[in-house]
């Protein structure tokens, strides 16, 4: 019997989980699909109900119900409970089990790309569940000092209130996001973290909000990584590569955590370098 998977998103169209965990499921000569469910943020609760009753045996999660979908999951692991948002379902006999493999995956693509995160200075843009998981990974690799700013300060705050206790070893920091609050910031960051959807290809104003970052006021040797991958180099990206700064696109973090996921549902270690090409082919 062929087993189901699928992402939860809207839109969800754009997502390149398919390719790579049909790819996955090959390679590994599992009888397993992959589907794209399209839901409104009105019927999240009803599609986990769907999930339940189809016999779906595993989802992704995306934006924007990454931290919606927790109130109606039968279990939340704690490190995802603690961040506050899921972005894989795991069925576990009668019960889906919401776990986060968004945070080590963040960690795992910057060390691919060679990144040092301990003792790291961040800046995390945004504070949606992207955003939160970004902090936990990168506060448990050892950052010194993570800031986030987000449009409403009141966002910043809450995130770094209720992250503190699991970061406590480095320094929260919450600040609006406007040119004079961040720069400096961007004069102090070893790296930066593009983590809203600000930079999509369907964003209206992704030119407006890249120039709006004064990039080039960031030291020589930092990072700039967005974990938007459609377009792979976003706006924020060919700022920084112009700058000369390293960059890394958001396909790493992607083929992490979903390699984490595919590890949690199948129980089988997940074939990176075919998983990686999936993501890759155009």
């Amino acid at each position: 019997m062929t087993a189901t998977y699928g992402i939860l998103g809207w839109p969800v169209e754009h997502s390149r989980s398919p390719a790579m965990h049909s790819a996955a499921f090959r390679a590994r000569g599992l009888e397993a699909s992959y589907a794209c469910f399209p839901v409104h943020p009105d019927d999240v609760a009803d599609a986990v109900r769907g999930l339940k009753a189809l016999g779906v045996r595993g989802a992704n999660v995306t934006v924007p119900h990454k931290e919606t979908v927790i109130r109606y999951l039968d279990a939340v692991t704690p490190e995802a409970r603690a961040i506050g948002a899921v972005n894989t379902i795991v069925r576990e006999i009668d019960r889906l089990v919401g776990h986060n493999t968004d945070a080590p995956g963040l960690a795992r693509s910057l060390d691919d790309a060679g990144v040092e995160l301990s003792g790291a200075r961040v800046l995390v843009l945004g504070a949606g569940g992207a955003s939160r998981a970004s902090v936990v990974g990168l506060a448990g690799r050892g950052a010194s000092r993570i800031a986030v700013a987000a449009r409403r300060l009141e966002q910043a705050e809450t995130l770094v209130r209720e992250l503190s206790p699991i970061c406590s070893r480095t320094v929260l920091v919450p600040i609006e996001l406007t040119r004079d609050d961040l720069a400096n910031e961007l004069r102090e960051a070893t790296l930066l973290v593009q983590s809203t959807s600000a930079t999509l290809a369907s964003s209206p104003d992704s030119a407006g909000f890249a120039a709006a970052l004064a990039i080039e006021l960031m030291p020589e040797n930092a990072t700039v990584v967005d974990l938007v991958y459609r377009p792979r180099m976003t706006t924020v990206l060919t700022r920084a590569h112009e700058r000369g700064l390293n960059v890394v696109d958001g396909l790493g973090m992607l083929l992490h955590q979903g390699a984490l996921a595919f590890e949690l549902w199948t129980h089988m270690p997940a074939p990176l370098e075919v998983m990686r090409t999936a993501l890759e082919l155009p």
